[in-house]
């Protein structure tokens, strides 16, 4: 083991991110948290409402995944972080005891067309029932605590456009809303600890702040972002913002050198397409999460090591082979393609199961096999061998 580091955050010391092996920007590591270790590179299932569409915690075990991600705003909507802090936390809740992350639901939020924005927070209404809605920092801390992940993100302000003031802007009240997340985040934790032995029904301790990088594809603020971020001490960052893959890469290389090297990082919502999870581990991400891979299945899109298919298409009629000979989930292993084409015309629930299935199981794997191939020492060769194939 070359590195570690062991940061104080509130009252408990703790060790959070080991480091293996390097190469450039690239890590091979491992996050350590309440609920066990993540080896990095790795994907994150996003279990956006506490629950990988189609998936059970299960299966989810079963493909692979070595962590969840669900989305705070979708939790306070329904069905309230209060229900789910009751339940004992997350884990307890959708019965997955492995790590968890939360987003802060920023992003969602922020998406929503008759939210108003001020220094406090926001105002929203919820989509399922109209009711009103006000976050803030502060609640945002309260809320991740309540559901009880093992890392969740600071509360930040998404740009609506790619113009540069309205960027910097952003970044800049994004930057503000921090230090209130970080002050909130250690205040709940000072009072966990020091409440040990009380009536209330306590969540294992500790749980994680990420920092969350913002700037949009302006490099100069996304290097002003990333220094502000490591400035606060944070236990590790998240890298948000919506950008291209042909961006991505030279974003990553001003942002990956500015944060502390011995801390975790995360690319937010990245990988439905597996050349951004090469880019990503390659300059320096630890974990990625995205809802791409089950979206695509549901709707019939499947993954394949020679790119996309889409089964539903005439020509998988009669085709009794299986969606990939090479692939080991429950999807390839038992079923023939002709089998998930007639599932999917007859709009069967089971279609978008065993797809599920196979794209989760397809893009963790990818990941694992990119931490390998690190730790062997042949990145590059794994890499332009993979996406060749992929994208021919």
């Amino acid at each position: 083991m070359l590195t570690k580091n062991t940061l104080l955050t509130g009252p408990a010391e703790r060790t959070i991110f080991t480091i293996a092996k390097r190469e450039g920007l690239a890590r091979v590591g491992t996050i350590h948290t309440a609920h066990g270790d993540i080896k990095t590179p790795a994907f994150v299932g996003a279990a956006t409402k506490a629950t990988v569409k189609s998936l059970t915690m299960s299966e989810m075990r079963s493909l692979g995944s070595q962590a969840i991600l669900a989305n705070t705003y979708h939790l306070i909507l329904q069905p309230g972080t209060d229900l789910i802090k009751e339940a004992g936390g997350l884990a307890e809740f959708n019965s997955w005891h492995g790590p968890t992350f939360t987003d802060s639901g920023g992003f969602q939020i922020f998406s929503l067309p008759d939210v108003k924005i001020s220094e406090n927070g926001v105002k929203f209404r919820s989509v399922l029932s109209g009711d009103k809605f006000e976050l803030t920092p502060e609640g945002s801390m309260q809320a991740q605590w309540s559901i009880g992940a093992d890392i969740h993100m600071a509360f930040d302000h998404l740009a609506k456009s790619e113009n540069y003031s309205d960027m910097k802007h952003a970044m800049e009240r994004t930057h503000r809303w921090l230090a209130r997340c970080v002050d909130e985040h250690n205040r709940i934790a000072h009072r966990r600890i020091s409440s040990t032995g009380s009536a209330e029904r306590m969540l294992p301790y500790p749980q994680y702040l990420y920092a969350v990088v913002q700037g949009g594809t302006f490099l100069d603020l996304r290097a002003e972002s990333a220094q502000f971020c490591n400035s606060v001490n944070p236990d590790g960052f998240g890298i948000g913002g919506v950008f291209t893959a042909d961006g991505m890469a030279e974003m990553l290389q001003t942002v990956c050198p500015l944060l502390d090297e011995y801390k975790p990082r995360h690319l937010l919502g990245m990988g439905q397409e597996p050349r951004d999870l090469f880019i990503g581990a390659e300059n320096g991400c630890d974990t990625f999460d995205c809802v791409g891979p089950t979206r695509m299945a549901r709707n019939g899109t499947l993954y394949t090591y020679d790119g996309r298919i889409n089964i539903k298409n005439a020509k998988f009629k009669h085709d009794f082979t299986p969606l990939m000979s090479d692939c080991y989930c429950e999807c390839c292993k038992n079923y023939t393609r002709a089998y998930l084409h007639h599932l999917f015309k007859a709009d069967e629930i089971t279609a978008k199961v065993l797809a599920s299935i196979h794209n989760e199981h397809f893009v963790v794997h990818v990941v694992d096999q990119i931490r390998a191939s690190l730790m062997n020492g042949d990145f590059s060769e794994y890499k332009d061998s993979f996406l060749t194939r992929y994208y021919k």
